[in-house]
């Protein structure tokens, strides 16, 4: 489509780098590429950040399973900060985390309410992408050297020509003998959720005349549970078996029938009323939060064999942990279970071949539309697997910007530094080992863990090689000391951030759940993880034995901390001195260089 002699205004922008989706594939891609020296322009057609994970959608934030499986690097930020600042789990802060990330972040420009409808290629290159920002009534024209299609349904791939896969393969393509015999355009549906509050007084509910009307009979495998805190009602779901993206206001009109019938059933069932008399309805989502739509062609299509395989993949840049969770297109009209579970490892590998285009030369893309065959996007579709997929597009990015590169070009000729960069970054990369600086090496080690080595052994997790941590006592000094005076320029520090920790205290149902769905009374607040250091204090010693303090943390509540320092030292210290709650302080990094 072109746009023709508009009477609005037209802004043109140009930067380096424009991510189009303002998800949390989106956003990590957009923060990561900026954090990384690039000028970015994220565009995004709601009013906010988050995608299926914002206030308009409500969906848990899933992930790897499994113990010291959880994702770091910017996603783990975002949790932690969402721990800090908001106790009560309330969706407007949340929202508030998420908008704060982007618009406090240098070289980021967000494009808010503004819809991408338009794109201009030449040769195989995207040139430019126009949008149309409803609030403003202006078009906005992008140009960059590198797009990052990040909208989950890849609006950029009918707009640029770029090549995508839509539907179910058949088992026979790819050998995944949990395809179907032959292959379709169904797809997994769409969700409008509810949440639902305790109180102390009864309520009553009349559910508006369209609503459909259920009995247990008309939900099989599908009561809901309001004494399950993994209620959240994701099995109301449509759409599969229609067009998920042209026939959406149709599908959504729909789920807001069962969704209204579902919490009648709730409420006022025979079997339900008492036992429920004191939940009340609190929030219906009117935007319907999709699982699946087009997916981009990419130089490799990851498949049910690579995940069960384990991804070993040279070139890997992501990995994801959940299981291959393929839901019904049929959705709540199915008799049968809503999804089945097929096994996965966690983790497993996603290589950078999966994130770019096979044919459009400077196109990118992160979330649910990676590369991927309907059974792998199956377990690669959660949002925290999308997050990793969007950090690593975004570095990326930066680095094809940086050395004048396509996509491509990094893998075949940058892909070493693309992942140490990663890893640097606290992306951890299942099989990879971090390089540890040559100054951290050489220097004399000085601390009163048994377990001090592991602090440069560049692994910043649990694994299955060992716990590659220390706990120290508050107060403790951890010593680099240098044969000769050495010029210092960064300090990075990874804390202990309790990667198996769980969102309620008292409910370990809650686990890798970044925000609750159904409240029930007395919920206590969330809190930053007691392993973090909270209060820690970085010195350097001058080459005449004087201390300079070089930085003070009171209230730290993020794993990974990098201060960039300037001057010449014959011994750099950290003295952790406080946590939220622990008694020891613990810590899996500590590197100077």
């Amino acid at each position: 489509m072109q746009i023709e002699n508009s009477s609005f205004r037209t802004v043109t922008h140009h930067v380096d780098f424009c991510v189009v989706g303002g998800g949390l594939a989106g956003l990590c891609a957009a923060v990561a590429a900026a954090r990384h020296g690039a000028q970015v322009i994220l565009m995004q057609d709601r009013p906010m950040l988050g995608g299926n994970a914002s206030s308009e959608v409500r969906m848990w934030v899933c992930g790897a399973q499994g113990d010291n499986k959880r994702e770091t690097g910017l996603i783990e930020e975002i949790m932690l900060k969402n721990l800090y600042r908001n106790p009560d789990c309330n969706y407007s802060l949340w929202d508030s985390v998420l908008y704060e990330l982007a618009f406090c972040q240098e070289r980021l420009t967000l494009l808010l309410n503004c819809t991408c409808m338009d794109c201009r290629t030449a040769n195989g290159r995207i040139c430019s992408v126009t949008g149309w920002q409803m609030t403003t009534q202006t078009f906005h024209t992008v140009e960059a050297v590198i797009f990052a299609d990040c909208s989950g349904d890849s609006i950029l791939a009918p707009l640029s020509g770029a090549l995508f896969r839509y539907g179910r393969e058949s088992t026979d393509e790819f050998g995944e003998d949990i395809a179907p015999a032959t292959k379709d355009s169904k797809t997994m549906g769409m969700s409008c959720l509810i949440q639902a509050r305790e109180e102390a007084c009864p309520s009553v509910f009349i559910p508006p005349k369209w609503a459909y009307h259920f009995t247990k009979e008309d939900l099989p495998c599908r009561i809901p549970n309001m004494d399950d805190p993994y209620e959240n009602f994701w099995y109301m779901e449509l759409g599969g078996e229609d067009d998920t993206i042209a026939d959406t206001e149709y599908v959504r009109d729909d789920l807001l029938k069962v969704a209204y019938g579902v919490w009648d059933f709730v409420k006022n069932a025979p079997e339900n009323r008492k036992k429920n008399q004191f939940w009340r309805l609190d929030w219906v989502g009117m935007l319907p939060g999709k699982r699946e739509s087009r997916r981009y062609v990419g130089d490799y299509i990851l498949t049910q064999n690579d995940v069960r395989d384990g991804g070993r993949f040279d070139d890997l840049t992501a990995y994801g942990g959940w299981s291959m969770d393929d839901h019904n297109p049929a959705g709540i009209r199915s008799a049968g279970a809503p999804t089945v579970f097929h096994s996965a490892p966690s983790p497993y590998g996603i290589p950078i071949r999966c994130l770019y285009s096979k044919n459009i030369e400077n196109l990118m893309f992160a979330g649910r539309n990676i590369s991927v065959t309907h059974t792998a996007m199956s377990s690669t579709r959660v949002m925290a697997t999308c997050a990793l997929c969007g950090q690593a597009v975004g570095t990326a990015a930066a680095i094809a910007v940086k050395e004048q590169l396509s996509p491509r070009g990094i893998y075949e000729l940058h892909i070493r530094e693309l992942q140490r960069i990663l890893m640097d970054d606290d992306c951890w990369l299942p099989g990879f080992t971090r390089t540890i600086p040559i100054l951290t090496k050489e220097a004399e080690l000085l601390c009163d863990s048994p377990d001090a080595e592991n602090l440069r052994n560049g692994i910043d997790r649990p694994t299955d090689s060992g716990e590659n941590g220390i706990k120290v006592e508050k107060g403790s000094e951890i010593t680099y000391r240098f044969s000769s005076p050495q010029t210092i320029s960064r300090v990075r520090i990874v804390f202990d951030s309790d990667l198996n920790r769980v969102t309620l205290p008292d409910q370990a149902v809650f686990r890798n759940r970044n925000m609750m769905h159904n409240r029930p009374m007395h919920v206590r607040d969330v809190y930053v993880p007691k392993t973090m250091v909270r209060a820690f204090r970085i010195e350097g010693i001058g080459t005449d034995g004087t201390v300079h303090v070089l930085a003070t943390e009171e209230s730290n509540y993020q794993r990974l901390y990098i201060y960039t320092v300037k001057g010449t030292y014959s011994a750099v210290k950290l003295i952790p001195l406080e946590t939220w709650g622990d008694e020891h302080c613990r810590l899996f990094a500590f590197e100077v260089e």
